[in-house]
């Protein structure tokens, strides 16, 4: 039990995927202008994340490993997410059309989000059995969605603020991300 707890504090503080790691970028920017968006965009990520954790974990172990097709684990890996990212859109869309609309296009960029990929290349790394690949893939996506609703949260207030027009838009949020890394490296003796 300690070891699961382990895995899952560091992969969400210590080497937070977007913070330290510094993988998917994209939504982390392109989706962090609210929180509620934010939130969602965190939601579909930790479903996403945890599931292909799972779904590849069982893959490579049952499968590929097996029939000795380890090479082909990166290729399997992206349809997995393919496929999981395509189930989440037609969830939302049908569900949450709200949330749907304001994800906009970066819900699709779930499938090339190189977090999603760097989750079940990890496990495979590190050579988790399946309960240590969905707590790190758990721990990602927790980590990942602390990380947008901090942002989030900074931009809010950020656009009520005096900015100098230098820094409005983009190069104050690239700012503002390299000041979160640096508290998240206050994480790195945690562990």
């Amino acid at each position: 039990m300690k070891e699961l707890l382990l895995i899952a504090i560091g992969a969400a503080l210590v080497n937070n995927v977007v913070l330290s790691q510094f993988l998917g970028l994209c939504p982390f920017i392109g989706v962090s202008k609210n929180v509620k968006t934010s939130t969602g965009m965190g939601a579909a990520v930790i479903f996403v994340i945890t599931i292909a954790a799972f779904v590849t974990s069982v893959i490579y172990n049952g499968i590929l490993r097996s029939l000795e097709l380890e090479f082909l684990q990166t290729i399997v890996f992206i349809l997995v997410i393919a496929a999981l990212v395509q189930f989440v859109e037609m969830f939302l869309k049908k569900s949450m059309p709200a949330l749907y609309d304001s994800l906009g296009v970066y819900l699709p960029l779930i499938t090339t989000n190189c977090a999603v990929l760097g989750v079940a290349l990890t496990n495979v790394q590190k050579s988790y059995n399946i309960l240590e690949s969905v707590i790190n893939g758990i721990g990602i996506s927790v980590g990942f969605t602390i990380a947008i609703v901090m942002l989030a949260g900074v931009r809010e207030r950020i656009e009520y603020n005096d900015v100098p027009n230098s820094f409005k838009g983009s190069p104050i949020v690239l700012i503002t991300s390299g000041l979160m890394a640096i508290a998240f490296f206050g994480f790195s003796g945690l562990i």
